[in-house]
C-alpha cells in the first residue's frame, strides 16, 4: 500500500454515500475491495503525511497509520446498547490524540468525513466529571489565557467552539462569571469546515496543519488544565 498523500477522492465520498444506503453486512463484504482502496489507503496516507506538520505543533500528540489500534477510527459502529442496530458508520473519522490518552475523551485533533459534511476538530470532546471541572476551573482561575486562546481574530477567522452545554451554572460557580457560558460547557471542542476541494487535493495537509496552528492555543490551555504536557 503506498503511503504517499494525493488527496482523498470522489471514489472515497461515493463510497461513504452508498455505504448509508446499504448498510449491511452482506453489502460491505462484496464492497471490501472498495474500502481498503478508497477509504483505508488515501486515509492511512493522509496520517502518515501529518505527522510531521503535528509535531511541528506539539510532540506530544500522535499521528499512527494503521488500519486497527491507529489514528484511524474503526467503521464498526458499537451496537451492544444502540437502538440503532446499523453495523457501520457512514464517515470516516481520523484522530490525532494526545500520547496520554487511551480513547476519544482526551485533547487532540480530528477529522471528519461524509458526503454532507466535511470537518475539523480541536480540543476536548465528552471529557468525563473530574477532567470537565479541572477546565473550568482553568478558565476561572486564568481568564485571559483563555480569551486569548479563543476570542482572537485569527481563531475566530478559522474555528468555531461547539458541542453540548450546561443550561445553568456548573454547582461551585459563579452565574454572573464574564465566561459563565464557556465554564457551561460539557465539550471544549473547536470545529473548522473544511472545503470539499481541500479533501480531494494534496494540499489537505498544509491546509490542515495551518488550521491547527490557529487553535494550538486552545488545546495547549487545555493541555495545561489537565496537567498534561503540550
Amino acid at each position: 500500500m503506498s503511503m504517499s498523500f494525493d488527496g482523498f477522492s470522489l471514489q472515497t465520498l461515493h463510497f461513504l454515500d452508498e455505504l448509508g444506503r446499504n448498510n449491511h453486512r452482506d453489502w460491505f463484504q462484496a464492497n471490501k475491495a472498495r474500502y481498503e482502496a478508497d477509504v483505508v489507503g488515501p486515509a492511512l496516507a493522509f496520517i502518515a503525511a501529518f505527522e510531521k506538520p503535528l509535531q511541528k505543533i506539539s510532540p506530544h500528540f500522535v499521528a499512527v497509520p494503521k488500519k486497527v489500534g491507529g489514528s484511524l477510527m474503526r467503521i464498526y459502529r458499537d451496537t451492544r446498547f444502540a437502538n440503532d442496530k446499523r453495523p457501520y458508520k457512514t464517515n470516516i473519522g481520523i484522530q490525532f490524540r494526545h500520547e496520554t490518552g487511551k480513547d476519544v475523551h482526551c485533547p487532540g485533533f480530528y477529522l471528519h468525513i461524509e458526503p454532507e459534511q466535511v470537518f475539523f476538530g480541536a480540543g476536548i470532546w465528552h471529557p468525563d466529571g473530574p477532567t470537565t471541572r479541572r477546565i473550568r476551573e482553568e478558565i476561572v482561575d486564568y481568564p485571559d489565557d483563555w480569551k486569548k486562546a479563543v476570542q482572537s481574530r485569527s481563531f475566530r477567522n478559522e474555528w468555531e467552539l461547539s458541542g453540548d452545554s450546561l443550561q445553568r451554572a456548573p454547582r461551585d460557580f459563579e452565574p454572573d462569571h464574564a465566561l459563565i457560558d464557556d465554564i457551561k460547557r460539557k465539550d471544549f471542542i473547536a470545529i473548522s469546515s473544511v472545503e470539499v476541494d481541500d479533501l480531494l487535493s494534496a494540499s489537505l495537509v498544509k491546509t490542515l496543519a495551518a488550521k491547527a496552528k490557529k487553535a494550538s492555543l486552545l488545546v495547549r490551555f487545555l493541555c495545561e488544565a489537565i496537567r498534561v504536557d503540550f
